[in-house]
């Protein structure tokens, strides 16, 4: 694969469910639909069974079922980054060799939460998943949610082994992407992980964005890629302008809820999220409505 091809509109993809009795289950045909219409309206690649596809509540049957059947329906016309991490290096690299074994093209694994390894234990566990396989990583470096925060200096330290491609930078710091280009090298790949900030990211030398707000408005979200990307700073504003309500209240609520409803309103699939998620509040759904609305999509 041409690391090159990881770049513009990467949506973090949701994971529908569906009632089993009292059980909500994996619900595949749904998951595969809607890759079908991300590819179809504009995506750039795709990024099963992170955050927003609520790994944190899928088995590990579940997890490879999901990642299997992104690789398959996708069939290569887009890459496939999947999602691999884990806060125990032995199970991370049990998701990568399962995601190499299925074909997916790249992995993300998220820097280790809740056990807040320093950084030398950052070096150490990445350099494992780097040994264990020959699938390309990109970090993903997200403090509020991990409390573990990767600093500059080791990101450029793993930058230097070869299959550590790039980042997803959820510091929510824009100053972070010219710091890492400088530290890393202009060729490291670095991905927004907040889609507020994906704009103006790009501008400091970002290449695209693993988006939430993709699962909802792929097209608008390629295409601010695209125009940004080919330095039309203009068009990509004017689309932003459309996007930046959305962007808000897809996190006005624990994500994925509000997504969920967002695609639920459109008529893409259920808005069933596992405990301990819960559905948005009334606020939130209206925050959602009324940003779907300005965004031209309902």
């Amino acid at each position: 694969m041409n690391d090159m091809m990881l770049k513009g509109s990467m949506p973090a993809l949701v994971t529908p469910f569906k009632a089993n009795g009292t059980e909500l289950v994996v619900d595949l045909d749904g998951f595969a639909a809607h890759v079908e219409w991300q590819i179809g309206e504009g995506s750039h690649g795709l990024v099963p069974v992170g955050t927003t596809g609520e790994s944190p509540t899928l088995s590990h049957e579940e997890h490879y079922a999901v990642i299997t059947t992104c690789v398959e329906v996708t069939a290569k016309r887009v890459p496939v980054i999947a999602g691999c991490g884990s806060n125990d290096t032995r199970t991370a690299i049990a998701h990568l060799a399962h995601a190499q074994k299925v074909g997916a093209d790249a992995a993300l694994i998220v820097v280790p939460y809740y056990n807040k390894p320093s950084q030398a234990g950052l070096i150490a566990h990445f350099t494992a998943l780097h040994d264990a396989t020959t699938l390309p990583i990109i970090i993903y470096n997200i403090p509020g949610r991990s409390v573990a925060d990767m600093s500059v200096e080791t990101m450029a330290q793993l930058a230097k082994l070869p299959r550590i491609i790039g980042v997803k930078d959820a510091t929510g710091n824009i100053a972070r992407v010219a710091q890492q280009r400088l530290a890393c090298g202009a060729d490291f790949i670095q991905l927004s992980g907040n889609d507020d900030m994906a704009l103006g990211f790009n501008a400091q030398g970002g290449v695209g964005a693993i988006s939430v707000t993709a699962n909802v408005a792929p097209r608008l979200c390629a295409q601010m890629q695209e125009a940004s990307l080919n330095g039309d700073y203009a068009a990509a504003l004017a689309i932003n302008d459309r996007l930046q309500p959305l962007h808000a209240a897809l996190f006005s609520d624990t994500s994925p809820g509000p997504t969920k409803y967002a695609l639920a309103r459109l008529g893409r699939m259920g808005a069933d999220v596992r405990l301990p998620i819960t559905a948005p509040s009334e606020a939130a759904r209206a925050a959602v409505d009324a940003a779907l609305v300005h965004a031209g999509l309902m």
